[in-house]
């Protein structure tokens, strides 16, 4: 019997993101969180690293070795990266890989098309998982926040990952309508790289764009007006620089895709139905996913709605959490997986 859980308790959850793969084990909750980055040896075609060790090395390898992040907007840009990632994440977690195959539920973006799908399920099985599940990032980040997905109520979740942006109207444990846009964290700090070309004549990092975010980024004026020094390339000397900027540069620089964001939420609500609408102005909006972090980023969706928007404690892990739950009550919550296509 001992054996029999053991084999029970090895199944999991993959959050797999374009910036964070969260791995989520049944009886032991989330027990990794590394970046969605492997550097490879191109002459050798070997790994050399994954996740944080792999991110340290984006904008600084020798020419032999590249960085990859092989999830892009949500999606798997490289399959057979994508692959070897999950099959290093999976054995890292999952030791006697020899003795029991997991089952594996994998949260993707709720605009993904079949042949995506496809991918990602495939990509499980070449990583060593005895079945794979889908669940829509949306439902699953829902979960995650607690929310009451299976009562006739409305129940609404703002998902900002890295890659994309998730909103959806959840009701009866279904999705009643979604919307998925290819806009996150990865395109505010392409708007910051952008600005720092375009008004200061200075080539970023992907990484200094990032930290820039994160330090003095923001969605709407924070009252104090902070500064950051920023090191890059001079695009016309080709010197190393040092430049200044203020936290309302940053926010006019990221002005259009948080713009987007915006809309997204706006179009959804415009296509809800009346009833659930009046469900939503009590209970609000569950904002989560590491974009929804950035500074004063609650407070622009409660202006620009006027709706209750209330940002999940554990806004980060939400997905991979919710995820988690359904393995740990697969019997209960299987009707919010993906079904499989039939054949």
């Amino acid at each position: 019997m001992g054996s029999k859980l053991a084999f029970l308790g090895r199944d999991m959850a993959v959050d797999l993101g374009t910036a964070n793969t969260l791995v989520y084990v049944r009886g032991r909750g989330i027990v990794l969180n590394e970046p969605s980055v492997v550097a490879i040896n191109t002459t050798t075609g070997k790994i050399v690293a994954v996740g944080i060790e792999a991110k340290r090395m984006i904008g600084r390898t020798p020419g032999n070795i590249v960085a990859i992040r092989p999830l892009k907007d949500g999606v798997i840009a490289d399959f057979d990266v994508t692959e070897r990632m999950l099959r290093y994440f999976i054995q890292r977690v999952h030791k006697r890989s020899h003795f029991a195959k997991p089952r594996i539920i994998v949260a993707v973006p709720s605009g993904i098309t079949g042949v995506e799908q496809r991918a990602v399920k495939e990509a499980g099985y070449q990583a060593g998982a005895r079945r794979v599940y889908i669940i829509e990032e949306p439902m699953a980040a829902a979960i995650g926040a607690r929310l009451p997905v299976h009562e006739p109520t409305g129940n609404m979740v703002v998902d900002i990952g890295g890659g994309t942006t998730e909103v959806a109207i959840i009701s009866m444990g279904g999705i009643v309508t979604s919307q998925s846009i290819r806009v996150g964290g990865d395109e505010l700090d392409q708007a910051i790289i952008a600005f720092a070309k375009k008004e200061y004549s200075l080539m970023l990092g992907e990484r200094t764009a990032e930290e820039i975010k994160i330090a003095i980024g923001s969605a709407c004026p924070m009252g104090d007006d902070c500064h950051a020094e920023i090191r890059g390339r001079d695009l016309v000397t080709g010197l190393p620089k040092t430049i200044v900027v203020s936290a309302d540069e940053i926010r006019k620089a990221t002005e259009e895709p948080l713009k987007s964001i915006i809309d997204a939420v706006k179009s959804t609500l415009d296509k809800c139905p009346p009833e659930l609408s009046g469900d939503l102005m009590d209970r609000g909006v569950a904002l989560t996913g590491g974009g929804a972090l950035l500074k004063g980023m609650d407070d622009r969706l409660r202006d620009e709605t006027g709706m209750p928007i209330h940002l999940v404690e554990n806004a980060l892990d939400s997905v991979a959490l919710g995820s988690g739950k359904c393995v740990e009550e697969f019997e209960v919550l299987q009707q919010v997986l993906v079904p499989e296509p039939r054949h």
